[in-house]
């Protein structure tokens, strides 16, 4: 991709550290040296880029690096615009980098990063970029050997990153007042907040269930707009999608806009047969009221359109995700679901018909013609340019999200090319939600949950009375607080005094806290976070020779971080490692560390 893709919380996290007691750091950006890995005698010069919010991490790879015949030099950033600032600069050798994969799906793992012109890639290699393509159009055992070839191609072959962790994930609940079995902690996905309860069933209806997020400045409340830690939990609970992740990523219908959903066999052609009991919800006085306007296939056509159109709304941050979208339609014709094939050989029509009210006996284009209980359904056709089954990750994704097209053109008046952010107001801004400001609050929510009001504090949202109404997932509690607290140690404070109820990430070093708290409970799940060290590619040492990547590489020991972290980590060879395990292993190996530095001087 050579398009904008992910902004940082939902995607690229990047950290590095210094040493206590013994910083260095840099304040002023300098033009990259070329000459920064220098040799002091026999030993290589290695600069580690990183930020002060990973120290431990820092000093680990500091050791292992020193150990096996490195000079390290630190160049530490307290934030992460300085760190950018300095990778933007060159001024590394190795960075400690990390990477979560919100989708589920290993092509998110790997195209951003690595592939040629991609949005954070500093990689460019043809058979990396061959084998990324390949391998987004398979599935099952095939696309496991694919991503093998392509973690052997990236990782030791050519060392372009060296990996050190997977992370996991802990959740604290205060069970004392909510039913701890109601709260998900999924691998990918952000917080479901529908299936929450409290212990108290009766008190769903009358009490505020309290929630915890770090950012106060959202980036956007139209999906499209944000793919940042500010606002994925909130939109992605605010608007519904065509589909869902399970807690284990799996792609589902289940709490989603379709009852069912099928594939062709070309893996090119994808089916969606709607619900028609979700409307969506405005707000009115401080409260969620039912438009009476359908969550429609016409509305599906128009925000899968716009999420895969660079231009159709200012800024837009997620275009990419969705560029393998060719084509969305709504089907008029009941007998064209007949005459495709799925891979297991029934029709469309069969496979979409498993679990419905009814059985579909029409397809209708028109929202006002559509009646489950009588067999009328719409259905929506989306098509890929090329095989790319990985596409249903991508709609699961909270820029998936499915907005009213009435809602967002009545807002969205102005010329995109010219808009003023001074003057212009766009769908989703937060000024229209924030408490003093002169806007109306224009938010048309399709999901379980409508934003009502925010300020430095605290984001308030309420039920969609028109989500579901009567199913399993219908939301449980009606008030939902969104507290804003950026300091992780504050948050598990206020989750302990029952100020807040779920904290969505207890630090590893705090689990101890939350299991000897006798009315919390921790949660523990597998996540797609994967830390690495990604090596400068340009104008440095480390771009110039793969021995000396490699001698970096091989000096990594993963069982050091495992250890040093309790067993609260786990092994990984790329990015992909949490989704696919490709059976390689990366092992520390100073012989070969020595003779990839003998192999490196030679070559100088």
């Amino acid at each position: 991709m050579n398009k904008k893709l992910f902004t940082l919380a939902s995607t690229a996290t990047v950290a590095a550290v210094a040493l206590a007691g013994c910083v260095e750091t840099k304040s002023d950006v300098k033009e990259n040296d070329s000459a920064t890995t220098e040799t002091a005698g026999a030993k290589p010069v290695i600069e580690l880029l990183g930020m002060a919010s990973s120290e431990q991490d820092m000093n680990i790879v500091r050791d292992q690096l020193v150990k096996n015949g490195f000079d390290v030099k630190l160049n530490i950033q307290p934030d992460y615009g300085s760190f950018t600032a300095q990778q933007d600069a060159g001024n590394f050798d190795i960075a400690i980098s990390s990477w979560t994969t919100v989708t589920g799906n290993p092509d998110y793992a790997v195209r951003g990063l690595f592939k040629t012109g991609g949005d954070y890639s500093r990689t460019s290699d043809e058979t990396v970029d061959k084998l990324i393509d390949e391998a987004s159009t398979l599935t099952g055992d095939e696309a496991k050997e694919k991503y093998k070839e392509l973690e052997q191609a990236l990782v030791f072959d050519n060392a372009y990153i060296a990996p050190l962790y997977i992370s996991q994930k802990f959740q604290g609940i205060y069970k004392a007042e909510v039913n701890p079995d109601t709260v998900r902690l999924p691998k990918s996905r952000a917080q479901a907040w529908e299936t929450i309860s409290f212990n108290d069933e009766g008190k769903n209806a009358s009490e505020t269930l309290v929630l915890h997020q770090a950012l106060a400045s959202l980036t956007s409340l139209d999906p499209v707009k944000a793919n940042d830690g500010s606002i994925n939990t909130l939109n992605t609970n605010m608007y519904v999608r065509l589909v869902n992740l399970s807690d284990t990523d799996e792609v589902v219908s289940e709490g989603s806009l379709s009852y069912d959903h099928a594939v062709a066999e070309n893996n090119e052609e994808y089916y969606f047969v709607l619900r028609d009991d979700i409307n969506f919800a405005k707000v009115e006085g401080e409260k969620a009221v039912d438009t009476g306007d359908l969550v429609s296939a016409e509305d599906v056509v128009f925000s899968l359109n716009r999420a895969k159109d660079e231009t159709s709304v200012p800024d837009h941050r997620t275009y990419s995700i969705h560029e393998n979208i060719d084509t969305v339609e709504i089907v008029s014709d009941i007998t064209s679901l007949e005459s495709v094939k799925t891979a297991d050989g029934k029709s469309v029509l069969e496979e979409l018909s498993d679990e419905l009210p009814a059985a579909i006996s029409e397809v209708v284009t028109d929202e006002i013609d559509v009646d489950n209980a009588a067999g009328k359904y719409q259905v929506v056709k989306l098509t890929t340019p090329n095989p790319f089954p990985q596409v249903l990750n991508y709609l699961a994704h909270q820029s998936g999200g499915i907005v009213s097209e009435a809602a967002v053109t009545a807002v969205n008046t102005f010329d995109v090319a010219s808009y003023d952010p001074n003057t212009d107001i766009a769908y989703g801004d937060q000024s229209t939600v924030t408490e003093g400001a002169s806007y109306a609050n224009h938010l048309a929510a399709s999901g379980p949950y409508i934003l009502v009001k925010k300020n430095d504090y605290e984001a308030t949202f309420v039920k969609n009375p028109a989500y579901q109404a009567g199913t399993e997932n219908e939301p449980k509690i009606e008030n939902i607080s969104v507290r804003f607290i950026q300091d992780n140690d504050s948050a598990l404070s206020a989750l302990r005094n029952g100020e807040i109820h779920v904290l969505q990430s207890v630090p590893e070093t705090k689990t101890d806290v939350v299991e000897g708290d006798e009315n919390l409970q921790l949660k523990t799940a597998d996540s797609n976070a994967v830390s690495y060290l990604l090596f400068n590619t340009s104008g440095r040492e480390t771009a110039k020779s793969a021995d000396l990547r490699k001698a970096v590489l091989h000096s990594i020991n993963q069982d050091e971080f495992i250890s040093y972290y309790q067993g609260k980590k786990k092994p990984a060879v790329s990015t992909v490692s949490p989704l696919i395990d490709t059976g390689l292993k990366l092992e520390a190996d100073s012989k070969k560390v020595k003779e990839f530095l003998k192999a490196y001087n030679e070559s100088k």
